[in-house]
């Protein structure tokens, strides 16, 4: 009996041996949502910087290791558990990265890093030649520290949008040929032969980006959308507050892809939307509401917007109102200035009954 555990250990161990960069690269996504919390937070942003620079330390002395720039004890140490470390990093970054750039948009939004880190764990199983890791890991690498230098400008300036985001590429492009060329200096046989390699992958991730940003597939952080709902009525009272009267749904009106059904009691509905900002950061957003028509194709009616400031620390709240409507499928989207989606909901209106209940709250 003893010996089958033992041989059941050692298996497992062996296995875990085999993956161990994925392992690692796992850690690293634990650490994140065990810890991170708020996009301006001080402790949030050290954590990120810690992965970047964690990142930058690892892929140096890896490569350190394996040019044997080190004394032979060192350099089969850099070898064997600076990969490791590395893999943690971009586990960390990338997680993050996930989690912040998931608040900030829809589902759909966090797609491209949910098959990046699929990616990751893809090449992670599968890259084995020497220089085909090299460009790996550069690209990985560039990825994170874009997504970064991307997420952290904005908190830092107070600002957002194209501009911000084309001054976050260049200062990427700049850490990257830093790091690019302190690799020539350790590595610079090898780097030459890989050279176009590594231009047109950094190039190539580079466009990528852009395009993702400019067609509006990443979402706009640092803003995120943490509550969104079409209601029977919204009022902002004298001390500040939002009293809302909501509609209570049947249970399978709650379940994801149900549309929520509304009796509107009045002339008018409302969508009620509460936007976090990092502290510094003002901005302004939209309410887009929307009509489904007889092919099913939506239909702008029409477009409101307001300023947003980090000052509430429970997300600046904001609402909209709908009048003139008539039945059927209606959506409201949150919105920034150039049409960045942080989130929408839909809902069925239908005027020829009246609701069962309605129930008042104070926000």
């Amino acid at each position: 009996m003893m010996q089958s555990m033992n041989t059941s250990l050692r298996s497992t161990i062996n296995t875990v041996r085999h993956h161990w960069l994925t392992v690692a690269f796992f850690l690293g996504f634990l650490t994140d949502v065990i810890l991170l919390n708020r996009v301006d937070d001080l402790v949030d942003n050290l954590i990120l910087l810690f992965y970047v620079l964690l990142a930058t330390t690892a892929m140096l002395l890896l490569y350190v290791g394996v040019a044997e720039r080190a004394p032979a004890f060192a350099a089969g140490f850099l070898k064997k558990y600076s990969p490791i470390l590395m893999q943690y990093s971009f586990g960390g970054l990338l997680s993050g990265m996930l989690i912040f750039y998931g608040r900030s948009g829809d589902l759909i939004a966090s797609a491209p890093f949910l098959l990046l880190i699929l990616a990751v764990i893809l090449g992670n199983e599968f890259v084995g030649k020497r220089s085909d890791k090299l460009v790996y890991n550069i690209g990985l690498y560039f990825i994170g520290l874009f997504s970064y230098i991307v997420l952290v400008v904005p908190v830092i300036l107070g600002k957002m949008g194209d501009g911000i985001f084309i001054l976050s590429g260049v200062i990427t492009l700049l850490l990257i040929t830093v790091v690019i060329q302190i690799l020539y200096r350790i590595i610079p046989n090898f780097m030459q032969v890989n050279t176009r390699r590594v231009i047109a992958t950094v190039g190539f991730i580079y466009i990528g980006f852009n395009v993702l940003y400019f067609t509006n597939i990443i979402p706009p952080i640092p803003l995120s959308l943490t509550e969104l709902e079409i209601e029977q009525s919204v009022v902002r009272m004298t001390d500040g507050n939002y009293r809302i009267v909501s509609e209570p749904q049947v249970w399978y009106r709650r379940l994801p892809l149900v549309k929520k059904e509304l009796h509107p009691t009045g002339g008018s509905i409302a969508c009620f939307a509460r936007v976090y900002a990092p502290t510094k950061l003002q901005t302004e957003i939209f309410h887009r509401w929307e009509y489904q028509d007889a092919n099913g194709d939506w239909k702008e009616r029409f477009r409101l917007g307001y300023t947003i400031s980090g000052a509430n620390k429970g997300g600046y709240r904001g609402y909209t109102q709908l009048q003139n409507f008539s039945d059927g499928v209606w959506r409201c989207s949150v919105e920034t200035e150039r049409g960045q989606v942080l989130g929408r909901t839909t809902v069925v209106i239908d005027t020829s009954k009246r609701p069962k209940e309605t129930v008042t709250r104070i926000e």
